[in-house]
């Protein structure tokens, strides 16, 4: 075990994010400690960059702005199609995130902001783009 993370650590850690406001998200401090590894993806670059060098046991507080969290909130990813355009097994339910399909056979995920009889509009920004984060952390364990 090491005393402190490094890109690539194996974490096991407490962690809680909020918007600024303290609204909370997630939390694993009243549960089971999240197991991850660093550059994997499990977590996102912005909040992995946070944990590199922590030293284990003590609970740090990260105040993100939106650039250092998950970006600006981009109008140029927000778009509206017509409800014909779309496959017929998407179930669409406003505030639901749907599925789609790149060429390449990768997936990415929308959320529908508006929902009439003709269209959708859909977000594909990350939920979180454009706010401010209160990230909360405490490393248990480093491999």
């Amino acid at each position: 075990m090491s005393d402190c993370v490094k890109p690539n650590s194996l974490l096991t850690l407490h962690y809680r994010i909020a918007l600024s406001d303290d609204t909370e998200l997630i939390s694993t401090f009243a549960a089971t400690p999240a197991t991850l590894k660093l550059g994997s993806g499990e977590l996102a670059p912005t909040l992995e960059r946070c944990l590199v060098d922590l030293p284990l046991g003590k609970r740090h507080v990260f105040l993100l702005e939106p650039d250092q969290a998950f970006g600006r909130h981009n109008p140029k990813l927000v778009e509206r199609r017509l409800r014909s355009e779309l496959p017929d097994e998407l179930e669409l339910i406003e505030t639901g995130l749907i599925e789609f399909r790149a060429p390449d056979g990768s997936s990415y995920a929308g959320f529908v902001r508006e929902l009439t009889d003709d269209h959708v509009v859909v977000d594909f920004n990350h939920p979180l783009a454009g706010k401010a984060i209160r990230f909360e952390v405490e490393i248990i364990g480093v491999l």
